[in-house]
């Protein structure tokens, strides 16, 4: 009976041996699970604050960034009060400029009119010189306009002898061609001027080359004045002895004598001037 007990007891204490290998192996592999997913979840704590980290930096910067522009904003509205008042006086400046500028505008189209006129007159005088006067091929005469003013320029050799202010019969047949323009337009002036090169002159009475230049000027108005009855009060004479030369190396060409016609100069001009003195065009 003892014998069974032992072995009652031997086999029970087996049993329970058995059982409780059984348990650890469970809650050893437990323990690993448990301890892998410690593992993970430190991972991913780590992580998350990681993460946090960086946000808690952006949110700093969003925050100063966003007082900043607070800061700005505050400062824009005032500056945007500012800027609507600038921007009405701005509109009325502009508008008061625009007003101006149509003033202006009106004011030049009218010079701008009577300077078309000007040269239409010019081209119509230029082009009856050279219809009266033939072949232009003449290296003795010759018809330019410069700065709206029409020029007739004829060489000394064609008009006067060397060293004489008498004009030429040639030369007289020239002038009657040219009178006959200027009287059949009697609202022209012109100038005649006397020309000479820059070799002394000196021949009694004539002094020097201011006095020859002269001489001839006013020998050509009188044949225009008492050949071909052109008006007196519309000539001038001048003269400019060598002291305007055309060319530096051609003495032949500075010897001439130009006459200057100017279409209603003083009508002109007078317009001219006072649309200079308008308030619209100097403001």
């Amino acid at each position: 009976m003892k014998k069974i007990i032992l072995g009652c007891l031997g086999a029970a204490l087996l049993l329970t041996s058995c059982v409780s290998q059984k348990k650890y192996a469970d809650l050893e592999a437990k323990h690993k699970e448990a301890q892998d997913l410690l593992n993970s979840a430190t991972v991913k704590l780590n992580s998350c604050l990681e993460e946090k980290a960086t946000a808690t930096s952006r949110l700093q910067t969003l925050e100063d960034q966003n007082a900043f522009l607070k800061a700005n904003n505050q400062e824009l509205i005032n500056n945007m009060g500012n800027l609507t008042t600038l921007t009405t006086k701005g509109a009325e400046n502009l508008e008061k400029s625009l007003e101006s500028l149509q003033e202006k505008d009106l004011t030049i189209r009218k010079l701008q009119d009577a300077i078309t006129r000007r040269d239409s007159v010019n081209l119509a005088l230029v082009q009856s010189l050279k219809g009266v006067l033939g072949n232009l091929d003449d290296e003795d005469i010759e018809i330019s306009v410069e700065k709206g003013v029409v020029f007739v320029s004829i060489s000394d050799k064609l008009l006067f002898s060397s060293g004489s202010y008498n004009v030429t019969s040639r030369a007289k047949e020239v002038l009657g061609k040219v009178a006959q323009v200027v009287n059949n337009k009697p609202d022209f002036e012109f100038m005649v001027e006397g020309h000479t090169d820059d070799v002394p002159y000196s021949k009694p009475p004539l002094y020097d080359n201011w006095d020859l230049s002269v001489k001839r000027a006013t020998a050509v108005v009188r044949i225009l004045q008492k050949d071909y009855g052109v008006d007196p009060k519309r000539m001038t004479a001048a003269g400019r002895a060598e002291y305007v030369p055309v060319s530096a190396t051609e003495k032949s060409k500075n010897r001439r004598t130009r006459i200057v016609v100017l279409p209603k100069i003083d009508q002109f001009y007078s317009m001219i001037e006072e649309g200079m003195k308008d308030p619209s065009i100097n403001n």
